[in-house]
């Protein structure tokens, strides 16, 4: 094994990542409380203090939720950029911890995980998706984006694994009893990623690379997952890409584990 992934949970209650290689152990995000996080890795047969670092995508509530714990009374690094830890430090929950600053566009290690973080269009202070390599293995994780940019495509090109958001259905949002402004922050270019876009820009990432792919962040009320799943596996038949198997998170349980040896 030099790479395993398995995603704790995912959804606007809370998002968290696990990775680990041979050696290496970290969380993309940190969504949930500590309580949980630990639980969902005691399910993986693995301990909360055997992690060596959370890295941060944005300062959103569903992603930092148990950042302070994990960092006062665990001790796990906590990694983020400039503009997110401004936007934490405004809070005075957050005080006390002791960042580890990047740069973004810039990789930086974390054990033998090479992490760089690359800009995404999402309303936050710098918000950024990661790509997480290590002996020979990629793995990309944007759970939050407005629109898929060409940064993002580039990316995410030549990952064997993805995690990307797929936050709504199209007809479903716009029947939902939610106010219209929210509405239109959700499909506004800050916002979230619909099935159709997650689709267009799967069919534009896919390639003989390309093994496993999350869909993240599905609403509760504005999606399926049926939906999703039909959507995303239309567009890799459709372009040819019968090897690349698509799964589900959950905002309440953990994903299926993905192995890359």
């Amino acid at each position: 094994m030099s790479l395993r992934i398995c995603i704790l949970a995912s959804g606007s209650s809370g998002n968290c990542t696990y990775i680990e290689s041979e050696t290496t152990s970290l969380l993309i995000d940190a969504g949930l409380s500590a309580r949980r996080t630990a639980d969902g890795l005691a399910k993986l047969g693995r301990d909360i203090r055997s992690l060596q670092g959370v890295c941060l995508s944005h300062e959103h509530r569903d992603h930092v939720t148990g950042l302070r714990v994990l960092h006062t009374r665990y001790g796990v690094p906590v990694y983020a950029n400039a503009g997110t830890v401004e936007a934490l430090r405004r809070n005075l929950e957050w005080a006390g911890i002791a960042w580890q600053v990047f740069t973004t566009g810039s990789p930086f290690q974390v054990g033998d995980m090479r992490v760089e973080p690359f800009s995404v269009p999402h309303d936050a202070y710098d918000p950024v998706g990661f790509v997480v390599e290590t002996q020979g293995a990629r793995v990309g994780v944007v759970t939050d984006m407005g629109m898929a940019t060409s940064l993002i495509r580039e990316r995410l090109r030549r990952c064997h694994a993805v995690v990307i958001e797929a936050n709504h259905d199209d007809q479903l949002l716009a029947g939902a009893e939610r106010p219209w402004s929210l509405k239109q922050r959700i499909k506004g270019r800050q916002g979230h990623l619909s099935n159709e876009h997650a689709a267009a820009m799967l069919a534009e990432i896919a390639g003989p690379d390309l093994r496993q792919v999350f869909l993240a962040h599905l609403s509760e009320d504005c999606n399926r997952h049926d939906l999703a799943l039909e959507r995303m596996q239309r567009c890799l038949v459709e372009g040819g890409h019968h090897h690349i198997k698509v799964s589900l998170t959950f905002p309440d349980r953990i994903s299926e584990v993905w192995s890359f040896a």
